[in-house]
């Protein structure tokens, strides 16, 4: 049995506040926030159908696509046309993730100096590309994997870019 930390009166690992003192039992009990680990399962440009490859050969040159490959999203396309395009799940990112496995302001992606670079935004399970959980600015090249949250996306830029 477990004891609240604020009056010492016994609980259930149930409860989430003390029923005697209405103390928070979330040191108690820990927290129950799990971190999602990078997906395996190699999928790449070479396995896009007819619609994604015509998609990405009309982008206009400095815009970029992400290309949802695996899951209940597969197929989902997410543009990147603008200097600063945000991810996650909040309603205002734009590109909304709508998954609890993603933050709401969960990674920002910048176009500079003819590349598109990704960087999380102190998310919560962080943001991977080719499978490696990155730490600071990554720039993406054509082809490379990012994952965010359950989503893995394969970023896809007209050739000669990224």
């Amino acid at each position: 049995m477990l004891k609240c930390p604020a009056c010492e009166h016994e609980i259930t690992e149930s409860g989430n506040f003390c029923s005697h003192c209405g103390a928070s039992l979330a040191k108690v009990q820990g927290d129950t926030t799990s971190f999602i680990p990078a997906i395996p399962d190699d999928t790449g440009l070479e396995d896009l159908n007819d619609d994604e490859a015509a998609a990405v050969a009309a982008l206009p040159l400095g815009s970029a696509l992400l290309l949802v490959a695996r899951g209940a999203h597969a197929g989902a396309r997410y543009l990147i046309d603008a200097d600063v395009t945000t991810a996650g799940r909040h309603p205002r990112c734009d590109i909304f993730l709508d998954d609890i496995t993603v933050s709401r302001h969960h990674a920002r992606f910048t176009r500079r100096e003819g590349h598109v670079w990704v960087k999380d935004e102190n998310s919560l399970n962080g943001t991977y590309v080719n499978k490696t959980l990155i730490d600071g600015e990554v720039a993406l090249r054509r082809g490379d994997e990012v994952q965010i949250g359950k989503f893995r996306m394969i970023f896809a830029a007209p050739t000669g870019q990224g």
